[in-house]
């Protein structure tokens, strides 16, 4: 008899097992789609050359250690994040109303700003987009929240964002209620608001006194601009919000393995800030007591070298520009084919994934008989088509389509 006789097998992470199944797949034309991972037009990890000049000349620096880091990780790191992400000019900044603490991801990030909501600020129900990355909702369940509630977000039948459906459950939510927002490049299903529907969004959350949560996973990833993919956080900043950021440099570095992240706080009160830095502290103590410092030490010599930082957001725009690329060629390809449905959509989300509009039975059906590995969703990352596999997908699809059809 064994204490462990009663724990029952945990569901598989969808994207994880995916990828073993594709790993474990031998047929010569197999395609990954679900992996959220950088991949070059040969299908390769890329390891971007300020990362490899960054990395060098760290190893080569004699003065640095292995020493712990403090409790809220490095400050040159989570300092020249927070001014990427605000604006090196934003009143906030100046006025020392926003800090960063360096976290384990973007994952990290939010799940330290979570935990503090919940047991220091005694927040009890959250909002997320449905659909939304998997992950939220259990982060925040864990971090002690005791209802997390949805808000809508993509309309199928137009396979686009459905703001009045999200403006009328925001209308509707609590009070003290946190919102989950992305910031960017909405994760999965590529599509963002207006500038002016987030100016409306902005509005019912000020009048429902809501608190606003950003996840910011592909600053620059998305458009290739900085300041572009960070407009809607800066905005909020300006307009006066106290919030969090969550952000990730997983995909805007290529640093998915070193788990480097930064959790933006910004407060209305410079005052403030120690006291909110103090709970912080206790929160990542009882959690992981302190972050690596490899990761965010690659970034900060990045972001603070003015050389490296412009090479840098050369890279982006490379990596950005070849999934804009992507999202063209793969809707070419299904149009030439005369594909049932329309495909514009493609070229009208942003960022790493989109939604193709592919119902559960299609997408099994895509991985069962056309190696095409895509989640039960329909959701695709764009990063892992490249010429030599588009046209390919595009035939997957449209076989699939026609052969299992549906309103799509």
């Amino acid at each position: 008899m064994s204490l462990f006789n009663e724990v029952e097998l945990g569901p598989p992470v969808e994207v994880f097992a995916l990828t073993k199944a594709f790993n474990e797949d031998t047929y010569d034309k197999k395609v990954n789609l679900g992996v959220g991972a950088y991949r070059t037009a040969e299908g390769k990890p890329w390891v971007l050359p300020v990362v490899r000049i960054a990395e060098k000349a760290l190893a080569n620096d004699e003065s640095l250690n292995k020493e712990y880091l403090p409790i809220l990780g490095l400050e040159a790191f989570s300092s020249a994040a927070t001014t990427m992400l605000l604006g090196q000019d934003a009143e906030v900044v100046r006025e020392n109303k926003a800090f960063g603490i360096q976290s384990l991801s973007g994952t990290g990030a939010l799940r330290v700003g979570a935990e503090f909501l919940a047991r220091v600020l005694g927040k009890k129900i959250f909002y997320y987009s449905e659909p939304t990355w998997e992950n939220h909702k259990l982060l925040f369940k864990n971090a002690g929240f005791e209802e997390g509630r949805s808000y809508r977000y993509w309309d199928n039948a137009t396979r686009g964002f459905d703001f009045a459906g999200m403006m009328e459950d925001l209308r509707n939510a609590p009070k003290d209620s946190v919102i989950i927002l992305h910031a960017c490049a909405h994760n999965p299903t590529g599509t963002d608001p207006t500038p002016e529907q987030w100016t409306e969004i902005a509005e019912v959350i000020k009048e429902r006194q809501l608190f606003p949560f950003f996840d910011c996973a592909y600053q620059g990833f998305a458009s290739g601009n900085l300041v572009k993919d960070a407009a809607v956080v800066r905005k909020f900043a300006a307009e006066g919000f106290e919030f969090f950021c969550a952000q990730s440099f997983a995909k805007n570095f290529g640093l998915y393995n070193e788990r480097v992240g930064n959790l933006t706080v910004v407060v209305n009160n410079a005052d403030l800030v120690p006291a909110v830095k103090s709970q912080l502290t206790l929160v990542v103590r009882g959690m992981y007591s302190n972050p690596p410092s490899h990761g965010a030490k690659i970034v900060a010599y990045v972001l603070n070298n003015p050389d490296l930082y412009n090479q840098w957001q050369d890279h982006i725009t490379t990596m950005s520009s070849r999934i804009i690329d992507m999202r063209n060629q793969l809707r070419n390809a299904l149009e030439e084919l005369r594909t049932p449905g329309d495909w514009s959509h493609l070229t009208k989300h942003i960022g790493m994934f989109s939604y193709t509009g592919l119902n559960e039975k299609q997408s099994e059906h895509m991985v069962k008989k056309h190696h095409v590995y895509m989640l039960r969703s329909g959701r695709i990352s764009m990063c892992g088509l490249n010429s030599n596999n588009v046209h390919y997908v595009a035939k997957a699809i449209y076989e699939t389509v026609t052969s299992l059809p549906s309103k799509i």
